[in-house]
């Protein structure tokens, strides 16, 4: 971290400083709603109420917590305002507990059984997380190893979820089959309900990150598979009355033509049609994604049989021996084009997973952008990557370089106590949730070409479609991606229909407005602004920006970076509310953290406790509230003193960073 004033913040596990849960008491027990359903291309419960999350993952051992810590995690979420829990990896073999194994060391030659003691922790987890309101995704095929004991062949030699294999092959899908089976009817004596019948559980997907078109990466060689498939493309080409030349392997390791393109499309939506069958066929009820990354046009249209489709998308390279410091914020292409590229016209959209990793000095500005961006487009919700992999009780340091599976930059993505992320939460879950930003006006759809057309690039093997008309029309009119083929009656007349290379938002004057007048961002400028009633933020290089004026508040910051966001925690917007929760986060990290120049590796992570920059500005805001206050809110939720503050002519004015300087401030009427 630069030399800054900063202040001990540390989060605890088990606690928040603000509670915001009161806001959304209605909502409890999950589930009070009626299970979710698909209307169109939103999520609505049964009595009839549209459903938004917004949430997290837990990953690996997470998953498994004991009954206190599940009760107070619960009770810790709430309150931040997330009301979504993925269980993530419950499957990984190196993960302990898993669903297959509590404890390591006996040997386990098989992953046919789940373990009565996993499950135990998980119902009363399931449980814990339905009283406080939070719906539940469950995850199914993620990182399990198949064993010689499930009866696989070259078991030693298949990869985590036996990828891409265990989407043909007959012995890996019966043997999914059996574990979507043993984990759906499974009866949770907590809450008195099998999975599959309770409410509470509101989404699933067959497969993480696992497809037959990453080619290059998990080419299809392992025997008996390559043959299994082979036989399968000879049989498909026979009834295409295509000629396949006896006595030559057919090559799945090179990049598909269009021929392999449409064989391995079917292949791919055949499995996922199957598995959506017998989930249903054991009263599966709710809704079923496929897979959810947005690798390439051909596996976006083998979702058309799923409920809904998901996705993810990440701010960061890859690299786990070096950062990626660039600030999101002052680049043309954010994440936001990744994310749009799985919307179809027809189906919800969750992101099931996103993340700017710390130690990236300016993660602060993504959660809200996100948070708004997905309420203005009418996006189902989101689940950042990760809470946590394990449920230890220390309140560390951000980050842990532990290895799990032989690989140690894991910690990187624990946000559980990471102030510039999980710490934005409150005003991400009023934004998303609240539906404090309202959806876009104009709808536009994004004509893909066909699966064999050449382009810009080829739409068929590149990694992530590229489609630059969305560069930054998700910031500008809400927008779907239509497939090729011709256009179904179920596209809105007033729709605008533009090709992949059209870009209607003019890039030279380097910033986008929203349709709506509430979001705005400058990449040139670095900085943006949430500009909606109930809800008011900027974000980016604030400090550079001078005077920065939304519509009944104006914002003078001195430090050069932050976010800084006010949300009215009444149903009133800010202008009348007497309840207000203020942030101010910028840079944050582990005392005495240690990069090279331009913070791109890391040499030393540093201690406790975590440390947050002391961010300073003069605010203005418009209130009929004459008689308020703005207090400083310390990490362990107590009111450390009255900032300053002069209400005249309708307008509150005060500083934040000088005195009682803190992360929250809540303004309220005496």
């Amino acid at each position: 971290m630069r030399e800054k004033e900063t202040l001990p913040y540390p989060f605890t596990w088990h606690d928040t400083p603000i509670d915001l849960s009161f806001v959304f008491k209605d909502e409890k027990p999950a589930g009070k709603r009626g299970f979710l359903t698909v209307q169109g291309e939103r999520f609505v419960f049964e009595d009839g109420t549209p459903a938004r999350f917004w949430g997290t993952n837990f990953n690996s051992g997470a998953n498994f917590p004991s009954h206190e810590h599940s009760e107070k995690v619960a009770k810790r979420l709430a309150k931040f305002g997330v009301n979504m829990v993925r269980f993530h990896q419950m499957d990984a073999e190196w993960s302990t507990p898993n669903i297959f194994q509590f404890t390591k060391g006996e040997r386990k030659d098989h992953t046919r059984c789940l373990d009565p003691e996993s499950l135990d922790r998980l119902d009363y987890l399931i449980y814990c997380l339905k009283q406080e309101g939070i719906y539940m995704y469950m995850d199914l095929l993620v990182y399990r190893k198949f064993k010689s004991g499930d009866g696989v062949e070259n078991a030693s030699q298949l990869t985590e979820a036996a990828k891409p294999y265990s989407n043909f092959s007959r012995k890996l899908i019966e043997l999914q089959k059996q574990y979507n089976e043993q984990l759906f009817t499974h009866y949770n004596p907590y809450t008195k309900l099998a999975y599959k019948d309770d409410p509470s559980i509101v989404m699933t997907d067959i497969t993480n990150e696992n497809d037959l078109f990453l080619h290059e990466s998990r080419p299809v060689v392992l025997e008996p598979y390559r043959s299994e498939l082979e036989g399968m493309y000879r049989e498909w080409a026979d009834r295409k009355r295509m000629d396949v030349p006896a006595g030559e392997k057919v090559n799945f390791a090179c990049k598909p033509d269009e021929t392999m393109t449409a064989f391995l499309s079917e292949v791919q939506t055949s499995y996922y049609v199957e598995m959506i069958d017998h989930l249903r066929a054991i009263g599966v009820k709710i809704p079923i994604a496929g897979t959810n990354w947005p690798l390439n046009a051909a596996l976006l249209q083998c979702q058309t049989p799923t409920d809904f489709t998901d996705n993810h998308a990440y701010w960061w390279l890859g690299d786990q021996s070096s950062i990626d410091n660039r600030p999101m914020t002052a680049y043309k292409s954010n994440m936001l084009p990744m994310i749009g590229f799985m919307k179809l016209p027809d189906k919800p959209m969750f992101i099931s997973e996103w993340e700017s990793p710390w130690p990236n000095e300016w993660r602060a500005e993504t959660p809200l952008l996100l948070a708004a961006a997905g309420a203005f487009q009418g996006w189902s919700g989101y689940a950042i990557h990760t809470y946590r992999y394990t449920t230890s009780h220390q309140d560390d340091r951000i980050g842990r370089n532990i290895a799990l599976n032989g690989i140690t930059y894991r910690g990187i993505f624990d946000t559980f106590n990471d102030p510039a992320k999980f710490g934005l939460f409150y005003h991400a879950a009023l934004i998303l949730r609240r539906g404090d930003v309202k959806e876009g006006e104009q709808r536009i759809k994004v004509k893909l070409p066909e699966l064999n057309s050449t382009g810009p690039d080829d739409s068929i093997s590149f990694f992530m479609c590229r489609v630059p008309a969305t560069d930054l029309l998700a910031e500008r009119h809400k927008y779907a991606i239509e497939l090729p083929g011709p256009r179904t009656a179920k596209n809105g007349e007033d729709d605008i229909v533009i090709p992949i290379d059209t870009e209607l938002v003019d890039a030279g004057k380097g910033e986008v407005l929203s349709d709506t007048g509430e979001m705005y961002r400058s990449w040139v400028k670095r900085y943006g602004w949430i500009n909606a009633p109930r809800t008011k933020a900027v974000y980016g290089f604030i400090g550079q920006a001078g005077l920065i004026e939304l519509s009944g508040m104006s914002i003078e910051a001195e430090t050069d970076f932050a976010t800084i966001a006010i949300s009215s925690l009444t149903d009133d917007p800010l202008a009348s509310s007497d309840n207000m929760l203020l942030t101010a986060i910028g840079r944050a990290d582990n005392t005495e953290a240690v990069y090279n120049e331009d913070h791109t590796a890391e040499l030393k992570p540093g201690r406790p406790p975590v440390l947050v920059e002391v961010i300073r500005a003069k605010i203005r805001l418009k209130t009929e509230q004459s008689d308020v206050r703005v207090w400083s809110v310390n990490p362990e939720g107590f009111f450390t003193g009255a900032v300053p503050s002069e209400w005249k002519d309708g307008v509150l004015s005060f500083e934040i960073g000088h005195t009682y300087p803190s992360m929250y401030y809540l303004i309220q009427k005496n």
